[in-house]
């Protein structure tokens, strides 16, 4: 743990700094402000008993610099003829219009190595924006070595003006103007959902900001010539949190009619996961020289070999090579999401391997993630890091991080969870 990973002061904190900055009571008040049902944080500690930790994250202002560079860089690229028409090429055919919404909450997450910053994958339904919101305000202060501040928006009520704008903006992409009277938060059964509670504080945000938003079943929506609706009422814009990115299981084949036709407003949508967030992008995104002859400026190309790890499509050509040398990667499926059936490459057997072979896998070569000491019951203990940036057409709009133990997070790690990012100030 005692790497130096872009600022020594950041990592000093990182390690030594075990004070919480969480102020509970301040989070639960908010919470139940928010949605206007007192007991909801009650009911979401007891359910998501690590949902958040009590200690922040530290970070050097040339990592958040570049970072957010990343997110520009990576944007740029998907604007190319060339790079589109690669991506769209392996992508589903409903993902072949461009309706214009540029995509919700993009989710950019990246490990801090002692080199930098790393993407480790660009995710169109990125969750816990919402809850991260709220989580940096409830922070107090602490660790007085060193100058901080909170690297986020600037306070909860500005998120949720910023947040209703983007989806004004997107409604406006699509039809040119005017906002959406009614929005669905849209996702499989959504009572089930892990992260449901996030839905209800989305909900509610939007209410507050003169938008009318339901939370719906995606299979419970109807689609007609008109466009969607559900229970005779109209739908104008979906905010989809499906992970069914093509919209090709049965069950959302009303949600595929009307987006197909351009009757509803969907974001984020087939299209922009086609271009940002399908996992085989990282091959060309990790490909400064193909990214060049297709035009990609040399500012972003540098930026993209600094911080995009080398990926490659698993495939029978390079397979032995990639068993050989597998604790070099890390092996993703190429539409996965949420972790699942991902592997680090010095834990897979044979059995899991012939899966990857038998799958449409990608290899990212392995950046180990940073760490972040909690002290749990007295015990001090070493958990991992992730930072994610959520963005709107390539603006940061918030970032946070998380905390957890294995592979991959899992929002279920004691001390871990959502924890907002400190910059150190200069």
């Amino acid at each position: 743990m005692g790497v130096v990973v872009g600022d020594d002061v950041a990592e000093r904190l990182n390690q030594g700094c075990h004070c919480i900055t969480l102020d509970r009571l301040a989070l639960q008040r908010a919470l139940d402000a928010e949605v206007g049902a007192p007991g909801f944080a009650a009911t979401l500690t007891a359910s998501h008993p690590s949902l958040f930790s009590n200690v922040p994250v530290f970070v050097a202002p040339d990592t958040m610099l570049a970072m957010t560079r990343a997110v520009e860089a990576i944007e740029a690229a998907a604007l190319l003829p060339d790079y589109q028409a690669a991506v769209l090429a392996w992508a589903p055919e409903i993902a072949a219009t461009d309706f214009g919404p540029a995509g919700a909450l993009m989710g950019y997450d990246f490990h801090i190595t002692p080199e930098g910053p790393r993407l480790i994958e660009v995710n169109t339904n990125a969750g816990g924006a919402f809850f991260n919101a709220l989580l940096a305000e409830a922070q107090r202060g602490c660790c007085a070595d060193a100058r901080l501040s909170i690297n986020t928006i600037a306070d909860a009520q500005d998120f949720g003006a910023r947040i209703a704008a983007m989806f004004v903006a997107e409604w406006q992409r699509q039809r040119g103007s005017g906002r959406p009277m009614t929005i669905a938060i849209v996702d499989d059964s959504p009572e089930t959902q892990f992260l449901y509670p996030e839905f209800k504080l989305a909900q509610a945000l939007l209410d507050n900001h003169d938008i009318d938003t339901v939370i719906v079943d995606a299979a419970e929506l109807v689609a007609d010539e008109i466009g969607l609706s559900i229970d005779g009422r109209r739908i104008d814009l979906v905010y989809n949190r499906l992970v069914d990115f093509g919209l090709e299981e049965p069950r959302h084949a009303a949600l595929r009619a009307a987006y197909a036709r351009g009757k509803v407003v969907v974001t984020p949508n087939p299209h922009v996961h086609a271009l940002l967030a399908d996992k085989r992008n990282l091959t060309l995104l990790s490909d400064p020289v193909l990214l060049a002859e297709w035009g990609l400026t040399a500012k972003f190309c540098d930026t993209l070999r600094a911080t995009v790890p080398r990926t490659v499509s698993v495939s029978p050509v390079n397979a032995d090579e990639l068993w050989e040398k597998r604790r070099l990667w890390f092996f993703k499926p190429a539409r996965g999401h949420g972790s699942k059936a991902a592997y680090r490459g010095d834990k897979i057997t044979r059995k899991v391997w012939a899966d990857i072979l038998a799958g449409d896998y990608v290899a990212q070569a392995f950046a180990a993630p940073s760490g972040r000491s909690v002290v749990i019951d007295g015990q001090s203990s070493a958990l991992k890091v992730d930072i994610r940036l959520y963005t709107y057409a390539g603006e940061v709009l918030l970032t946070a991080a998380r905390l957890y133990q294995g592979q991959t997070t899992n929002m279920r790690t004691p001390g871990g969870g959502f924890a907002p990012v400190l910059e150190r100030g200069a």
